[in-house]
């Protein structure tokens, strides 16, 4: 791998894996091989290093597994002799960052020719908390003197009138002047109309009593409350506590989420327009917690490159997909990648050396070229591929992906998260940049934590700690061709610890971090409510609709009978078209959870309809102030109809 300047960024030239694959044996002594070839330093065996390059210690940890990875994956490289298009990071201009980051969350209508005209961004901007306030404020300022200084003539909305062009008559919203005005009237369970509405918490500035006085150990996870909110707060009252310490893996701490009773919400339960609005809320969040840690945020840009249209190695994972969908219709991880997991796991997972002790690197090279030219005919032969040879092919497919498994744009992000100051911030900031990545990266990504952690599972005999996993793979998923120029620059030492971290943070919190936080849950319910007032306020559409809903209405009366027409107060009808009984009033009780009701119409059987297992089948919340919602089995009914009274409650097949 090779580096050198451009007028426009960093070039960093990669080497195309056709010319060789597979993670050869070290030829070096282990500690001694360093990033920056050009200036390749000694690293003593065992040496501790600066702990301000990582807030998760691993002073007492011998970095041996990291380097001997990194040095199969150097040796490897430099046994190519074709070389691939260079990737080249654009440094983008001033101002150019800030316009990029607004677009990315869905504020583009705040400048340009279209500024003025954003009655959508209106209704987002009347959900943010104080701090994320900031943070979009602090990039709209950036945005609008940069395009003065170039004397661009689109209309720019003054940073301190954004917040103040919501509901102006009413003055409801905040008028830009004082954080505290971000209310959204949680404490008199009102909506801005006047009318009784749901009770939203959105971790605004009349929360702070709430958050200060509410009974939380450092391990627990508060998800009711904006992470950067919680940030801001304790960086006010300067009680901040870091956990400090390297030593074994039971070392971390056992973080868990308390139980909510509406239900905790997991990546795939919501429909994709509420998913859309979590994206931008969480890149908000995200870049809003950033700040108030005094971590710099920058989005990265790779240009665009031509790439491989066929194959397995070396090709963009959409590609991949789309190819597999042809042979596998609905498939959402590359088959190769599942197929590499499962020859991993079909000898035994307590081989000792599991993924650190490569395969031989000419057999694995010979493997590779040959599953290219016969894995979609069908005729490659798994019998001939050993154990530590699927390893390797499995590490250099995430390698050599043409764009990094955690994005360009966020591999950056993810290593900075070891420069946060605790390890609940950490979590909290890995959360987020979870639900940023693409699908089909987060989906592919949660399948190797999965396997890494079933690797783990077995360490007794295979000998494969959290962290010897976490170093092994580290070089993997952040030593990318294109990874930036400033890996040169830093401690290579502190840089292979943090990541190395960060890697076991992934691995050992990977539950938690595909929950979506309750309050940006809770800003989507509210966008979903304003959003649906000003729909309200068209007369013209209000009369249509109404008189369409007042033909459906008769239409539907005339084929419902008696028991379907009216729903006494605290009962619930619950439709299951999918089961022997379709429709059922259910009474809500303090204690009825979904999973209750999901067990009341499966004990209902017939032979008429498909049989479901429970585990196939969920209530879901549809309609109200969220589109649609998988609800987890704790969820308590009651609670929930009283967030979101106007939902319709449907029992039905996950999508896969």
């Amino acid at each position: 791998m090779s580096w050198r300047s451009s007028s426009r960024g960093v070039v960093l030239t990669a080497y195309h894996p056709s010319g060789g694959a597979g993670d050869a044996p070290g030829g070096r002594r282990s500690g001694q091989y360093t990033m920056n070839h050009d200036h390749s330093k000694k690293i003593p065996d065992g040496a501790s290093f600066d702990r301000s390059g990582s807030q998760d210690s691993l002073d007492e940890l011998s970095m041996d597994d990291y380097w001997k990875e990194l040095e199969n994956i150097h040796e490897t490289r430099g046994n190519n002799h074709e070389e691939r298009v260079a990737l080249v990071v654009k440094e983008p201009d001033e101002g150019e960052l800030e316009e990029e980051w607004l677009k990315e969350a869905g504020l583009s209508n705040l400048f340009g020719e279209s500024s003025g005209d954003s009655l959508e961004s209106m209704v987002f901007l009347s959900t943010l908390t104080r701090t994320q306030k900031a943070a979009v404020e602090k990039r709209v300022e950036t945005v609008t003197q940069t395009m003065r200084k170039k004397n661009k003539q689109h209309q720019i909305p003054d940073v301190r009138d954004i917040f103040r062009l919501q509901n102006d008559s009413k003055g409801k919203v905040c008028d830009g002047s004082e954080p505290s005005d971000v209310r959204t009237s949680e404490n008199k369970n009102e909506t801005h109309d006047g009318t009784k509405g749901p009770k939203f918490s959105l971790g605004t500035d009349d929360q702070k009593s709430l958050l200060e006085d509410m009974p939380s150990s450092d391990t627990d996870i508060n998800l009711e409350i904006s992470f950067a909110e919680q940030a801001a707060n304790l960086k006010d009252s300067s009680v901040g506590k870091m956990y400090k310490g390297g030593g074994g893996d039971t070392l971390l701490p056992n973080f868990r989420l308390p139980k909510d009773k509406t239900g905790t919400t997991k990546i795939g339960d919501l429909a994709p327009q509420d998913m859309k609005k979590v994206y931008s809320l969480a890149l908000i969040e995200l870049t809003a917690l950033y700040d108030i840690l005094g971590t710099e945020f920058k989005q990265q840009k790779a240009v665009k490159i031509k790439t491989k249209d066929s194959g397995l190695f070396g090709v963009s994972l959409s590609l991949l997909l789309e190819q597999d969908q042809k042979k596998v219709p609905g498939t959402k991880i590359p088959l190769i990648f599942q197929k590499l997991i499962a020859q991993i796991e079909e000898t035994t997972l307590e081989t000792e050396g599991l993924l650190r002790i490569p395969g031989v690197a000419t057999r694995v090279k010979g493997l590779c070229q040959e599953l290219e030219a016969k894995f979609y005919e069908g005729t490659f032969n798994w019998e001939n591929v050993k154990q530590h040879d699927a390893a390797s092919l499995l590490k250099l497919f995430i390698r050599e992906l043409p764009q990094p498994l955690l994005t360009v744009e966020y591999l950056k992000a993810f290593q900075d998260v070891q420069n946060l100051p605790t390890r609940k911030q950490q979590l909290q900031a890995l959360n987020l940049l979870v639900i940023l990545l693409p699908e089909a990266n987060r989906d592919t990504l949660k399948v190797l934590l999965e396997f890494l952690q079933r690797v783990i599972d077995h360490r007794d005999k295979n000998k494969m700690t959290l962290k010897n996993v976490a170093m092994v793979m580290a070089p993997n998923l952040f030593t990318f061709h294109g990874f930036g120029s400033k890996t040169i620059e830093q401690s290579e030492f502190a840089m292979a610890a943090g990541t190395a971290n960060v890697m076991r943070f992934m691995i050992q919190y990977q539950k938690l971090l595909w929950t979506i936080p309750k309050f940006i849950v809770n800003q989507v319910r509210k966008q979903n409510t304003e959003s649906q007032k000003k729909e309200k306020k068209d007369k013209a559409m209000k009369k249509l609709l109404k008189k369409m809903a007042y033909d459906r209405e008769k239409h539907e009366k005339q084929e419902k009978t008696a028991n379907d027409t009216d729903v006494p107060q605290g009962v619930i009808r619950v439709q299951a078209p999918h089961l022997s009984k379709v429709s059922m009033a259910i009474q809500l009780t303090e204690e009825l959870k979904a999973g209750d009701i999901v067990a009341r119409f499966l004990s209902q059987k017939s032979g008429n309809v498909q049989t479901l297992k429970k585990e196939e089948v969920f209530l879901y919340e549809i309609g109200g102030n969220i589109g649609e919602r998988c609800l987890d089995d704790d969820t308590y009914m009651k609670d929930l109809y009283q967030l979101n009274p106007n939902a319709e409650w449907v029992i039905k097949p996950k999508q896969s």
